[in-house]
């Protein structure tokens, strides 16, 4: 065949392998609702981090993230069936759907320590965990039925100290003789800003307290269903918190700040240090089994101490809450940075 003959055939063979790829369309990404427990914040960092750098995409993912806040219930929009994927603040949700028969399991928990802590003024009587239980305690109502109910079996609080915390520091503030509840990653840097001096800080999680935290949950109905969805959501969003804890965590603060004008770049900041600081995402099975590890031993630990305080029944069947089969594989444990 002349050369002039076969260019041609060549480019006309070319120019319809380009015709059948524009034809056929990329492959859809599926696309999945995730709703948060709260406004956007650090402590959501590495699911925003999944979204901004595309890992959720590399996953075949296209995730609406849905910020919670003070007037929203977003778990019940999973257990209605409306989102696909919800934020669990810790094991006791997990275990209250296994006792109301709700079809709602835990499949991840993003942070191995739950970031639970109590405040208290310094040299005013109060520098040891030992101390606290004398003092005149702020607790809000969540934290009053559950973290406190332990902390009155373990270490002798009483309820007569206790007073509301409705997320307001100023009474705190300005009564030396009290202890206040909040979050490691939030309230000592507003307890700094406003009242001018650094608290002491207690992690519940130090003294016993071995819930697993932050906790990603779903529907029994779409493991059944779709199990591979569920795997590649949390495999994203795992290689999502390596990235946001130790890499470039721009991207996902941007959106974070455009979900949650509010929320500043110093508590930011302040947030992802203490995350590391106190190793809430990053430590003990996460080092080697890879960041959303559980371990069926400590589930158990933590129910029952959950039942030695009131809060469940023991017999009450607390494994259907959770699972382990989408985690513990080491997935993003090559990107924590070599020590």
């Amino acid at each position: 065949m002349p050369l002039f003959a076969l260019l041609r055939t060549a480019c006309f063979l070319a120019s319809l392998a380009t015709l059948a790829s524009l034809a056929t369309p990329a492959a859809a990404l599926d696309k999945v609702t995730f709703a948060t427990n709260w406004l956007a914040e650090a402590e959501h960092g590495g699911f925003y981090q999944a979204k901004a750098d595309g890992t959720y995409e590399k996953y075949g993912l296209d995730v609406t993230i849905l910020q919670g806040g003070p007037n929203a219930n977003n778990r019940l929009l999973l257990a209605a069936g409306k989102v696909e994927f919800a934020l669990g603040a810790n094991l006791i949700q997990a275990f209250d759907a296994a006792a109301g028969e709700i079809p709602i399991v835990a499949v991840a928990a993003l942070f191995q320590k739950d970031p639970f802590i109590l405040m208290s003024h310094p040299n005013a009587g109060f520098d040891q965990f030992k101390d606290l239980p004398r003092a005149t305690a702020f607790i809000g109502k969540d934290g009053f039925v559950s973290v406190y109910q332990w902390l009155k079996l373990a270490y002798g609080f009483r309820d007569e100290n206790v007073k509301p915390y409705t997320f307001n520091s100023a009474p705190f503030i300005a009564d030396k003789n009290s202890i206040q509840q909040g979050y490691a990653t939030s309230e000592p840097f507003e307890i700094e800003r406003q009242g001018k001096f650094k608290p002491n800080v207690f992690l519940i999680a130090d003294y016993g307290y071995d819930s697993y935290s932050t906790t990603i949950e779903t529907t029994r109905g779409l493991i059944d269903k779709n199990p591979d969805l569920v795997q590649r959501f949390v495999d994203a969003s795992i290689v999502g918190w390596y990235n946001y804890i130790y890499g470039d965590n721009h991207a996902a603060n941007e959106l974070i700040k455009r979900d949650n004008p509010d929320i500043r770049d110093e508590q930011l900041a302040y947030s992802v240090a203490k995350m590391k600081d106190y190793g809430i995402v990053d430590s003990g099975d996460s080092l080697t089994l890879g960041i959303g590890a559980m371990r069926d031993a400590r589930v158990k630990s933590f129910f029952t101490k959950m039942v030695d305080a009131g809060l469940f029944k023991p017999y009450l069947e607390y494994k259907r809450a959770y699972t382990l089969r989408f985690i513990g594989h080491g997935v993003g444990l090559e990107l924590r940075p070599r020590q």
